[in-house]
């Protein structure tokens, strides 16, 4: 089980993506969805291009603290959602 500082910094981590995404003028219109769990955010939601997919990977990726991004938004010619993960630990 995770402690109370975990949860904090997730949840702080959590709402630094979503404000980085919203402040996208391309996503923001997309209305995705965020979780992160040990500091590995999931995103969910449908994108109209494999385009702007990779884009929230790189948005939410480029928040400080984010050790990695599992990309589960559908988006035509994209991988499949269940597929794709962008690991990038240290």
């Amino acid at each position: 089980m995770k402690d109370r500082a975990e949860l904090v910094v997730d949840e702080r981590l959590r709402a630094a993506v979503l404000l980085a995404l919203s402040k996208d003028v391309d996503l923001a219109p997309l209305g995705l969805r965020v979780g992160v769990l040990n500091a590995i955010v999931h995103l969910c939601g449908s994108a109209p291009t494999p385009a702007l997919w990779e884009h929230a990977s790189r948005v939410a990726g480029d928040v400080p603290g984010v050790r990695a991004v599992v990309n589960r938004i559908s988006a035509p010619g994209a991988p499949l959602p269940t597929r794709t993960i962008h690991l990038d630990l240290f």
